[in-house]
């Protein structure tokens, strides 16, 4: 689960530099699609850490 964290960090950090660029440049976020693309990947990550989170919760409550 460490590796899906620092994973999920890079692409925050990634998407926070897309966006700056996005807005320096007069761009909305919502029309820039490198933008969206990459927030589509960090919702992705963070769904996939809340899975693993509640399988390992479901784990811990079955012993």
């Amino acid at each position: 689960m460490l590796h899906l964290l620092h994973q999920y960090e890079d692409e925050k950090r990634k998407l926070n530099e897309l966006g700056c660029q996005s807005l320096e440049q007069g761009i909305p976020l919502y029309k820039n699609e490198a933008v969206q693309a990459q927030s589509r990947k960090v919702d992705e990550l963070i769904v996939q850490f809340h899975r693993k989170q509640a399988g390992y919760d479901k784990r811990l409550h079955k012993q």
